[in-house]
């Protein structure tokens, strides 16, 4: 662990330090280099003193994650005033294949997250939220789509999320194989896992030489 990384540990609650960190670090920079390359975030919150871990869509502005739904879900609705809350965003890069099962991995990339989550009110704050989760995925979308209605936006709670603390965890490479076993005629190595988006198809209804609007191969272009 750097210089750096031990002041940053120094200063964090137990729950947002890394335990080990030889795949792990506390960089920002990197942190929202994963959140801005993922699709899902799974975010975990306290209901009636149970955990509970949901997956929803996301986009960070600045240093604020915003997620949304329905107006009368319980991840909305119960956490209005502020509750500490934890997101993690991962993508998975290769099966790491080993000569022995007890070394099998994966590579991969994660941003964990820690901070306090409640809803926005402000009208043109949850607008500029919405906009963003929706570019998000397809980045140009909003501007393509149709205005909201008033009733969708009533139906519609936005929660943000402060980061207040941030963290990752990285692995690369091959496997590690105890030595004894190097050499040997078992298979190793690594299966790459790769995400894109395929051809869009169109909706049965839409009119026959309608074009495939920007934001979609903008999307295919971001997540490919």
């Amino acid at each position: 662990m750097s210089t750096l990384e031990k002041r940053k540990a120094t200063n964090l609650p137990r729950y947002a330090k890394i335990r080990q960190m030889n795949r792990g670090s506390y960089d920002r920079a990197l942190a929202n280099e994963i959140l801005d390359a993922g699709l899902v975030a799974h975010c975990g919150f306290i209901h009636e003193n149970k955990p509970m871990v949901i997956p929803m869509a996301y986009a960070r502005i600045g240093d604020k994650l915003y997620i949304h739904g329905a107006s009368t879900t319980r991840i909305i609705k119960d956490n209005a005033n502020g509750v500490p809350a934890s997101l993690t965003v991962t993508l998975i890069d290769g099966i790491v294949v080993a000569r022995s099962a007890f070394h099998h991995s994966m590579n991969y990339r994660c941003a964990i997250v820690h901070g306090t989550a409640h809803l926005v009110e402000d009208h043109d704050k949850q607008i500029e939220a919405l906009a963003a989760i929706t570019d998000h995925i397809l980045p140009g979308r909003w501007d393509e789509c149709r205005a909201m209605m008033a009733k969708e936006h009533k139906a519609t709670g936005v929660l943000v999320m402060d980061m207040e603390h941030v963290s990752t965890k990285v692995r690369t490479g091959g496997p590690v194989d105890d030595t004894e076993d190097l050499g040997t005629d078992l298979w190793a190595g690594v299966v790459p896992v790769t995400t894109a988006l395929g051809q869009p198809f169109d909706a049965y209804d839409v009119p026959e030489g309608t074009p495939v609007p920007e934001s979609i191969p903008a999307a295919r272009r971001k997540f490919a």
